[in-house]
């Protein structure tokens, strides 16, 4: 095992150099996809971050039907945290000046070593199907309780 896991080292720090431009690269091409929706917020510095993560807050969405609605199609978390049974958003989302609601409605992409761009294509186009059909919805439903009124 000691031989497996120095082997193992070896090999990833061989890769690392290029595997992080691989990531970066990827991941830039999700943000150029998603970016111009309206309302998505990148979280975090562009520049100091990890190649393979990719954090944004959509404006005009619920946080929980956002992460439902893509997560038949992909992998992906939220920037909440679950705790005491309570969702609570993201501490350091918070700290970035993020709203509650954007804090809540922001979905984190990882991409990793078997991530490719048919995947990042793939993902980009499932995550605006969904965002728009969600806001759609909302914008069908708001309209829809505001005919409800006397």
């Amino acid at each position: 095992q000691i031989v497996g896991f120095a082997k193992a080292v070896e090999l990833g720090r061989s890769l690392m150099e290029e595997e992080t431009q691989r990531l970066t690269e990827l991941r830039e091409r999700l943000w150029e996809k998603l970016s111009p929706l309206d309302g998505i917020v990148l979280n975090g510095d562009w520049e100091r971050r990890l190649p393979g993560n990719l954090n944004v807050s959509v404006e005009g969405v619920d946080g929980q039907a956002l992460l439902l609605g893509l997560q038949p199609a992909m992998a992906v978390s939220s920037g909440s945290a679950c705790t005491s049974a309570k969702i609570e958003p993201s501490h350091v989302l918070a700290a970035l000046g993020r709203s509650e609601s954007l804090a809540y409605a922001s979905v984190r992409f990882g991409l990793g070593r078997f991530t490719t761009v048919e995947d990042i294509d793939f993902v980009a186009e499932q995550a605006i199907a969904t965002i728009e059909a969600l806001r759609r919805a909302g914008r069908s439903m708001a309209s829809g309780a505001a005919g409800d009124r006397p």
